[in-house]
């Protein structure tokens, strides 16, 4: 027998296939469509680990499937080329960022034919391009133009690595995301998207979503919407003034246990609220505390409490009590009001605060109505207030509802709702990104540059430096430009905007990536879109998905387009780990790529291995076992189609055609199910199954020789999206000539074929036989019962009764009692 030579299969069917535009966007007006999307990569020098085959892998196959079920199939792959290490590179080398990505694209491109992902490469995309990016920034005027994008100075998230400024989700955690070190602050005028006007719609539209609960619970806790209320303490300030201090709080029925406040080192009003003689010591520490890092903050807070006292005291607006004023960096600036009213009884980070200063604790809420002491601990659950003046007695959620009505009435309160989320930071101080499309003239102010693209201008140095300015700054040609309203001389921004900016709408412009003068045609968005299946790792739950929802979103409103959630369907494929059971790294030396294996066992048995080696979502080590098993299974299917014996007018076998007809049958709807629901190891588990029976029972192949050849031929059909090069060969073996596989209907099976044996039962009506049915022997109870009641000839004589009861006899007989 013929061997089985993978490379000669890859060679023969790879120019067949680009010949015959196999992988092009389907066209015809009378198939459904199907938009499969991967995440947008980042080209990185490193190129393709299999790890990531298991995200483009699973998707390929799915789109295959499409195809072959009759669906108009859209599968592009672009390049979310605008990115830091590659300028990191350029400062290394000297060489230009767009040369580095060019030189990363071709790479993974090849790498991704390499393993026939059959992207529509017509329909390629690079952020990187003017002809892409000059969208980008058309969608940034669109958000100034709406009120959305705006310029605001304050104190910003600092990477003093990679000097950089940071959104708040790039720095969660006080970790930067790109080099992992930790964060600190810096103040500078930076851009902002207001996408806090949209949190109540970005937390509703995940409802509907298919999305992982994982992921939309990431998104929810991100966004953090809390209801409570603002309460005002007024601050006795320096000069007898009276100054208020707006406080949130989740904990309002708590507010008669408040026995001092804190503000961040970062409130606005700190100094205008402490007292002369302790101004040099709280400026000095809210100083040291604001070049701190969130998470030394956090960390620190969690093991002493530190902080300075303004010398001022406000008034509890509940109590009347007056209440020292602290600083402390246990409170951070970036939600509620920067400023906290401390229950020391009733909050652990107040509690331990309270010990270290020695300030009084006041219990007044009692769970489950017996007072607990907190000396020692804090007790954090609703109860029944003690305590309280008026609202004693009233469980905890009584007690907030009329407090807060209480001080909405008396002016000094309200209910409030507080995200925990911010505003998007999308300036950087880099070079390597879509330039701002911002104008700045002392006379007008920031004006849009409606003149688009915004193009980079060359430089001499990539190099950012430690002031927060952008190498741009340094292009003194390109800065120096006039005011597009009044005409007098102003100065471009010279600011990039985050790469997250140009993935917030890629999906769009692969609807129709030819368009010159628009992002992209209307009407084939209305189409494609919103995407069906979308792909990729659970690491940008809050950024990258969070941003393009947002977006999603205000093009709605804009009426740009007729949807307001981008991506239907998500999953997310879990981590492929090295042999050593460590993520796979240069560094670590495991890193495996998919070049060597396809080079050692072929493409189709690296893809087999990556669908087979476990569920999508699980995260699994690599096993080069695992893939010479895939191999050794190629072979045996091989040998199998190859040996099948003709049929030579043996006598028909009945029973081994019903049973042929059984397990293709089970096979076909098992991996169809399984295929359509991403368990694709389970579906080639019963593909392996499949040809093991069919290896087993090959000497009787002439005694059904049709349902034999019809056995094989869905075999390779449902081999085909997952092992595209093989299923080929042996699909022109079996003699389909002049056609690829690749391009046939899916299979289907009859539920017939499923049933094994069956039984005629008698079906009687308060003890007389009124008919038969026809069932499963191994039918359950239910279904007997379902089968008799829906005979037309039962239902007849039922005349519209129901049973009382209904006696099932196995094998033999139904009694229906009326």
């Amino acid at each position: 027998m013929e061997a089985c030579d993978f490379r000669g299969m890859e060679a023969r069917w790879k120019p067949f296939w680009e010949e015959r535009g196999l992988y092009r966007t389907g066209s015809d007006p009378d198939r459904e469509p199907f938009y499969c999307l991967d995440f947008f990569p980042y080209p990185s020098g490193a190129g393709l680990s299999v790890g990531h085959c298991r995200n483009y892998i699973p998707t390929d196959v799915i789109s295959r499937r499409m195809r072959m079920g009759g669906r108009n199939v859209l599968h592009p792959m672009g390049w979310d080329a605008f990115g830091q290490p590659a300028e990191e590179y350029a400062i290394k080398t000297g060489i230009h960022p767009s040369i580095v990505t060019r030189r990363n694209t071709d790479t993974y491109r090849r790498q991704m034919k390499l393993i026939e992902c059959s992207y529509d490469w017509s329909r390629e995309i690079d952020s990187s391009d003017p002809a892409y990016y000059r969208w980008t920034q058309s969608f940034f005027l669109l958000l100034f133009d709406r009120g959305l994008a705006y310029e605001d100075e304050n104190d910003q998230m600092w990477c003093p690595a990679c000097r950089i400024v940071l959104s708040n989700e790039e720095a969660a955690g006080g970790c930067c995301w790109r080099c992992g070190g930790e964060v600190t602050r810096k103040r500078l005028k930076q851009w902002y998207f207001r996408i806090t006007s949209y949190a109540d719609r970005l937390l509703a539209g995940l409802d509907g979503l298919d999305w992982p609960e994982g992921i939309k619970a990431m998104q929810r806790n991100w966004i953090g919407r809390s209801e409570g209320a603002e309460v005002l303490f007024r601050v006795e300030a320096p000069g007898g003034l009276l100054v208020d201090l707006p406080v949130y709080t989740t904990r309002l029925d708590t507010i008669y246990g408040a026995t001092f406040c804190v503000v961040a080192p970062e409130h606005p009003g700190l100094a205008g609220i402490t007292q002369p003689e302790r101004m040099e010591e709280v400026l000095r520490y809210a100083s040291a505390a604001r070049a701190r890092s969130d998470r030394e903050r956090l960390v620190s807070a969690e093991r002493e409490k530190t902080g300075v006292f303004t010398g001022s005291f406000a008034l509890n607006p509940f109590s009347g009590e007056r209440v020292p004023v602290w600083v402390s960096d246990y409170v951070l600036s970036g939600y509620g009001t920067a400023a906290i009213m401390a229950v020391p009884a009733h909050d652990e980070r107040d509690h331990a605060f309270a010990r270290r200063f020695g300030i009084p604790m006041i219990e007044v809420i009692a769970p489950g109505g017996v007072p607990r002491g907190v000396e020692e601990a804090a007790t954090t659950a609703d109860g029944i207030l003690l305590n309280s003046g008026e609202f004693g007695g009233l469980d905890s959620e009584t007690a907030r509802e009329r407090m807060a009505a209480k001080a909405e009435a008396g002016g000094f309160g309200r209910v409030a709702v507080r995200y925990r989320f911010r505003d998007w930071l999308v300036s950087r101080q880099r070079y390597w990104g879509a330039p701002v499309p911002m104008i700045h003239c002392s006379a007008c102010g920031a004006v849009p540059d409606r003149n688009l693209p915004v193009l980079l201008p060359p430089v001499e140095s990539y190099e950012p430096d430690d002031t927060g300015r952008s190498p741009l700054a340094r292009a003194a040609d390109w800065v120096e430009t006039s005011c597009p309203v009044c005409g007098g001389p102003a100065s471009r921004d010279t600011n990039t905007m985050a790469g997250f900016a140009c993935s917030s709408w890629y999906f769009l412009r692969f609807a129709s990536p030819w368009e010159k003068e628009r992002p992209f045609d209307p009407e084939s968005v209305r189409y494609w879109l919103p995407v069906d299946l979308y792909v990729g790792g659970a690491e940008h739950a809050v950024m990258h998905l969070l941003y393009a929802r947002f977006w999603t979103k205000v093009m709605y409103d804009a009426g740009v387009i007729d949807f307001d959630e981008p991506f239907t369907v998500l999953k997310n494929q879990g981590m492929l780990l090295g042999a050593d059971h460590q993520k796979m790294s240069k560094s670590r030396g495991n890193v495996v790529t998919p070049d060597e294996m396809a080079e050692r066992y072929g493409v189709d048995a690296l893809r087999l291995y990556i669908l087979f080696m476990g569920p999508f979502e699980a995260d699994l080590e690599w096993s080069e076992e695992g893939i010479a098993g895939t191999s050794r299974f190629l072979k045996r299917l091989w040998a199998l189609v190859l040996e099948s014996p003709p049929g030579d007018g043996a006598p028909a076998d009945a029973s081994f055609r019903r049973e042929l007809r059984y397990q293709l049958a089970k096979t076909v709807k098992k991996v169809t199910g399984d295929v359509d629901s991403f368990q694709f190891n389970t579906a080639v588990a019963a593909l392996m199954e499949f040809v093991n029976f069919l290896a087993a029972s090959r000497d009787r192949a002439p005694s059904a020789s049709d349902d034999w050849r019809k056995a094989v031929s869905d075999l390779l059909l449902l081999l085909a999206p997952m092992t595209p090069f093989i299923a080929e060969e042996l699909w022109h073996r079996l003699g389909f000539e002049g056609c690829t596989i690749h391009e046939q209907r899916w299979p289907g099976w009859s539920e017939a074929d499923l049933v094994r044996d069956t039984v005629e039962m008698a079906v009687q009506v308060s003890g007389k036989v009124r008919g038969h049915i026809t069932v499963p022997s191994e039918a359950s109870e239910e279904e007997i019962r379902e089968a008799a009641l829906s005979s037309p000839r039962i239902r007849e004589m039922l005349e519209g009764r129901k049973p009382v009861r209904i006696v099932v006899v196995p094998r033999r007989l139904v009694n229906l009692i009326v």
